[in-house]
């Protein structure tokens, strides 16, 4: 049947199934109630125990706070105390090199030990500033939470006992320890131990290279060089490195000035330099020349050796040791104030020198303090570069423009002392040039050299651009205007020197002597490139050339027209020509004469000239007078033509005249002897000392 119906056998099975599903359904409901009632149970019983633990959470987050507050005022306090370990450390540490250095001797070896002591006074000096600015808010800190432990009993009373003594001792140990270590302890002694090192290191360099010639002629100084080696220069930069971190700048700073300023002035004074002790100008003007003159030419080498090679020197080494100190604002200033005194002493001897009277011989040696401050302008400026060198670089100016001053004023005055005649000496009565001629002549020369034209023309340029605001024209245009003024009143001179003259012949003389002087003394020269030959020629040389002529015809001319054949005649032809050599031998012995006795013409090249034109003009008329009556007269009873020339020869020969002229005179004395030009003119008084003065004047130095 169940074969007939399978539908029906499923049905059955799955109700069945259903059935038992509900049963286990309502047995699991079952569960679940009594599992509802044990969770309520648990909840209850967790809320019991959850209101036991709530006092012990709160106690426990209190704990945590407080801890939190005792670690953030202890830990500052336990790097207050690390700190004064270290420190005590650093100064058992001092102590120990400190005993090093005091007996060690070798140089280097102390150098390295200072290295270390300095950098040990820097380790103390940071501890004891960290000490110093940390203990303060660490022991507020820490008395703060000994307040708040005995106002809150947060913890029992001994270990609030125990921090209350540790918050005393700590802050009694700051308030005694600290500042004691920071002004009365190591760390101070440590500090005067670094100012006398610093002191004695830099008393140690010198500068070697100045005076090292002096006694054997060479060169004073050289370039300049390195003071110290390479470690003593570390060892004073790190010093003063660590004296101005603990305010001894302005001790470090006098230190070094002090040291350096005696060690530059000691360098120089080792070049002797005595003449800076006068330096007033009534003094110097009471100085001999030759010592004035030596005592500029000192200035001038030992001013280029201060500025170029000491003061360079320590320029470097103010720089090396103080450059770092508050970003290389003060080593500038220090540098100055070694070197103000000091220069203060050269520029004042040269304003001296400048405000002292104006001579014509200072002019040369004003000019060489000109030149060298012009040469020395560019290194000057860079040596007392920035504001700090302000004043000394103003008083280099105003000392070269007080040169400026005086040697144009030097040069004027020259001019206008030839010009008023202020030699005060009259003109030579033999015709010769005058002193002041000479004098003048090697002036202008020595100026126009290479050595003075060009520091004399940026004088003159100089000088226009102050007063005119604008330098009109060259260098050379303006010294070639200042010589020409002084040639010209040099020329007005000579013109007023001749005219004092009574004698026609000697103010040829002069004219001829000086005007040719002048011409030859600036050909080929310096001078007379400057002036042009055009000028000299014109001015002088045609000048001369024109006193000579004049001379020839006012000295031998007359003598020449007493030869003339025109007014011989006829009748009585014998005793006429007789007459006319006689006068004109009688004249020449008087024209002689007055050769040896009152003229002079010093130069030989002129003399050579005159006597040649003499020779030409006297001796052709001569002979061809005798030619021209030898049938009327007995020729061999006069001076033969030989004779004439030979003795003109010995008139303008300069020099050695006694002699020659003697021997010439036995050569021609005559048994009458009136017929002998020569008798007379040795007979001369004074001749021997007419021709050594004339020998004299002819090679007499014109330098």
């Amino acid at each position: 049947m169940e074969e007939d119906y399978p539908m029906l056998t499923k049905l059955e099975s799955a109700c069945s199934d259903l059935k038992t599903l509900l049963k286990s359904s309502a047995n699991l409901q079952t569960d679940l109630e009594k599992l509802d009632d044990n969770f309520d149970a648990l909840q209850e019983t967790l809320t019991v125990a959850s209101r036991r633990l709530a006092p012990l959470q709160s106690l426990s987050i209190a704990s945590k706070a407080l801890e939190t507050r005792i670690n953030r005022a202890v830990s500052p306090a336990l790097v207050l105390i690390d700190g004064f370990r270290i420190s005590e450390s650093l100064q058992r540490k001092l102590i120990d090199i400190s005993t090093k250095l005091s007996v060690q001797k070798s140089q280097n070896k102390r150098l390295r030990l200072l290295i270390k002591y300095v950098d040990c006074v820097d380790k103390l000096n940071i501890a004891i500033n960290l000490l110093s600015q940390e203990g303060g808010p660490a022991i507020q800190r820490l008395q703060e939470v000994v307040e708040f432990l005995s106002r809150t009993k947060a913890t029992d009373q001994f270990r609030t006992h125990r921090l209350r003594e540790t918050l005393v001792a700590l802050n009694a140990l700051y308030e005694t320890e600290v500042d004691s270590m920071k002004f009365d302890g190591l760390l101070d002694e440590a500090l005067l131990n670094l100012q006398d090192e610093f002191e004695g290191i830099l008393l140690q360099l010198r500068h070697h290279n100045i005076g090292a010639g002096a006694e054997d002629g060479g060169d004073n100084g050289g370039a300049a060089t390195a003071l110290g080696t390479e470690m003593e220069v570390e060892v004073l930069r790190r010093i003063s490195e660590t004296l101005t971190a603990n305010d001894c700048l302005d001790i470090c700073i006098d230190i070094f000035v002090k040291v350096r300023y005696k060690r530059a002035a000691k360098a120089l004074m080792r070049l002797n330099p005595d003449y800076l002790r006068t330096y007033k100008p009534e003094e110097i003007d009471e100085m001999e020349w030759e010592s004035l003159e030596t005592s500029i030419t000192l200035w001038i080498q030992h001013f280029e050796l201060a500025v170029r090679t000491v003061f360079i020197s320590e320029k470097n080494l103010c720089h090396q040791v103080l450059g770092n100190i508050m970003e290389g604002a003060i080593w500038q200033e220090c540098f100055v104030k070694i070197a103000d005194k000091i220069m203060a002493v050269f520029f004042r001897f040269g304003e001296g020198v400048a405000r002292s009277n104006k001579e014509p011989q200072k002019l040369f040696k004003l000019l060489d303090m000109f030149d060298s401050l012009e040469n020395l302008k560019t290194e000057f400026s860079d040596v007392f570069e920035g504001e700090a060198g302000v004043d000394i670089c103003s008083r280099f100016r105003e000392l070269e423009k007080l040169l400026v001053h005086s040697s144009s004023k030097v040069y004027w005055e020259f001019g206008l002392q030839i010009e008023d005649n202020q030699d005060g000496l009259p003109p030579p009565q033999d015709g010769s040039v005058p002193k002041l001629v000479r004098y003048a002549i090697n002036y202008l020369k020595y100026l126009t050299t290479v050595n003075y034209s060009q520091p004399m023309a940026r004088v003159l340029m100089t000088e226009q651009i102050w007063k005119g605001g604008i330098g009109n024209g060259t260098d050379e245009n303006l010294l070639k205007d200042a010589i020409s003024n002084v040639m010209e009143a040099l020329q007005r001179n000579i013109e007023s020197k001749r005219l004092c003259y009574k004698d026609k012949v000697v103010y040829h003389v002069f004219t001829m002597n000086t005007y040719w002087y002048i011409y030859m003394r600036t050909r080929n020269t310096e001078l007379g490139k400057l002036l042009g030959e055009n000028y000299m020629r014109k001015n002088y040389k045609v000048v001369a050339e024109e006193a000579a002529y004049l001379y020839e015809k006012q000295a031998w001319g007359g003598l020449v027209r007493l030869l003339d054949k025109e007014d011989i005649g006829d009748e009585g032809t014998g005793s006429v020509v007789n007459d006319k050599i006689e006068a004109f031998l009688k004249g020449f012995e008087e024209i002689a004469q007055r050769h040896t006795s009152r003229y002079s013409i010093p130069e030989a090249d002129l003399r050579e000239q005159i006597k040649e034109a003499t020779v030409k003009l006297i001796v052709p008329v001569y002979s061809d007078f005798l030619d021209a009556f030898s049938s009327v007269i007995n020729v061999k009873s006069y001076s033969s033509p030989e004779s004439i020339e030979g003795l003109l020869s010995q008139i303008f020969s300069g020099s050695g005249r006694s002699s020659s002229m003697g021997a010439r005179r036995r050569e021609l004395n005559r048994s009458e002897g009136r017929n002998s030009v020569s008798s007379d003119i040795d007979s001369i008084p004074g001749r021997r000392s007419v021709d050594r003065f004339q020998r004299n004047r002819s090679n007499a130095s014109d330098a």
